[in-house]
């Protein structure tokens, strides 16, 4: 396939609204399908991890999986310059997957409904293939992933995305997985808790609550929609006949030329802030960070900020392993992500932050270079409904946003396979002339077209933005 009918594809099953009430009932019977059992059991309960005698750090008895290393943090960027934290540590690559297919004229995705141990709801849609290379070597002792031999079989014609992206970086030590997108001619089989969807139609599951998984979100903010002139963008938006955000998005996403920096100008803004700043992550046994306790069932702050680490044991009823026990990072509190847009010159703009100012500590620690583009307002490790607005650029204007300026307003959890309960308000909020084009240090205008760009280079935008990026619709 040419990369320019790769594009076409992607952006007709964007294009392409159908009814999604038979989908919801469809989810909401596979999660009355199962039997799931998720308790918090002490650390010494916990079916094959142990406390590491010569690093001080949690891990399981094979060396597999992850880990809970504790670490210490130095960096010069910021107001906090030294603090300690627990960190999972899984080096692994692993894979994020879609099989695609044309069907009926129009690409569709194998979607999964999956049950992770730390989801709100327990069953979300999730990927064709999600597992981490433990997982697809079995080391588990259960079954192999379904459907993990296309991907391990794909041939370059069938690959139609292949990216290597991040993962939370204040949670995750340099964590990144495989997101790949595979097309298919073929008949395949098509398991009872699998469903074909197109793009259009995973995008509008995505205005529910805590339906879309975070893998699937971080893997269709990969998809590119390609470059058209302003009179094609047109034509476009006549046939769709969408609301007017949506028409402003897809400009902003299809027309390469007229945005308000280039991208030598964007590559210069990120590049001088990595060059000025430093990160130095050192080991460290938990025992001994500084404002961190272990305790019998919990390893957490002392003043009960930010997260902690619990264990868990966990029965499932269709999963790979039915019964297994594990330790997850639990949240003290609901985050924020937000995108404030803004149509400069006849192009709506997404406001883009390079760092995470509002955080204690103030940089996601685990980043594979540094630093990564971030929404305009995000919030993860403090209470943002007791922050002080004026103490965050932005968190009063989105927080006080009018509803008719509001595009998207959900909460979405994270990545349940190792957060407990975690789900964040995601926001997209249509700014008019009350946010001045002149942003502050370290904020810069992108168009989404843009953004596009920098996502296939790998490791330039943070997961809360691309998770965001996922979620704009243009039906």
């Amino acid at each position: 396939m040419s990369i320019k009918n790769k594009h076409f594809d992607f952006l007709k099953s964007a294009l392409d609204k159908r009814e999604i009430g038979s989908k919801v009932e469809w989810i909401k019977k596979q999660n009355e399908a199962v039997n799931v059992s998720i308790t918090k059991i002490p650390f010494k309960n916990l079916d094959k991890w142990n406390f590491d005698e010569s690093t001080g750090s949690l891990r399981h008895e094979s060396g597999k999986f992850f880990s809970i290393d504790g670490v210490r943090v130095n960096t010069n960027w910021g107001g906090v310059n030294l603090w300690d934290q627990p960190i999972i540590n899984q080096p692994e690559i692993g894979f994020l997957g879609f099989i695609v297919k044309k069907i009926d004229g129009v690409i569709q995705f194998l979607v999964q409904a999956k049950i992770e141990p730390g989801n709100v709801n327990f069953v979300q849609l999730s990927p064709t293939l999600q597992a981490t290379r433990s997982n697809y070597q079995q080391t588990h002792g259960g079954k192999k992933p379904l459907y993990l031999e296309y991907f391990k079989n794909a041939t370059k014609e069938q690959i139609l995305i292949d990216q290597l992206q991040s993962e939370q970086g204040a949670r995750f030590l340099s964590k990144r997985n495989r997101n790949i997108i595979i097309k298919v001619e073929e008949n395949i089989e098509i398991y009872e808790n699998f469903i074909w969807l197109t793009l259009g139609e995973i995008k509008s599951l995505m205005q529910l609550d805590n339906v879309v998984n975070m893998d699937v979100r971080t893997i269709i903010s990969c998809i590119s929609f390609g470059n058209f002139s302003s009179e094609t963008i047109d034509i476009f938006n006549h046939l769709n006949k969408s609301e007017i955000y949506q028409e402003k998005f897809l400009r902003s996403a299809l027309l390469k030329d007229g945005a308000h920096h280039s991208i030598e100008e964007i590559i210069t803004f990120i590049t001088q802030i990595k060059s000025v700043n430093d990160l130095n992550v050192k080991h460290m046994p938990l025992t001994e960070m500084k404002e961190w306790i272990v305790t019998e069932d919990e390893i957490k702050r002392t003043d009960g900020k930010y997260f902690k680490i619990i264990g868990v044991e966990v029965e499932i009823g269709n999963r790979e392993v039915v019964k297994w026990s594990q330790p997850m990072v639990e949240p003290a509190q609901e985050g924020l992500c937000a995108f404030v847009c803004k149509e400069l010159d006849g192009i709506l703009h997404i406001q883009r932050h390079i760092s995470l100012p509002e955080q204690v500590p103030p940089l996601e620690c685990g980043n594979h270079d540094i630093i990564e583009l971030a929404p305009t307002v995000q919030t993860l490790t403090g209470d943002y409904k007791q922050t002080s607005e004026e103490s965050l650029p932005f968190l009063g204007y989105v927080l006080k946003a009018k509803e008719s300026s509001i595009y998207f307003d959900t909460l979405q959890s994270e990545e349940g396979g190792r957060f407990y309960k975690e789900q964040n308000r995601n926001m997209i909020v249509m700014a008019s002339d009350e946010i001045s084009d002149e942003l502050p240090e370290n904020y810069i205008w992108m168009t989404l077209n843009q953004l596009h760009v920098f996502i296939k280079f790998n490791n330039y935008l943070n997961i809360q933005a691309r998770n965001l990026i996922a979620a704009i619709s243009f039906v």
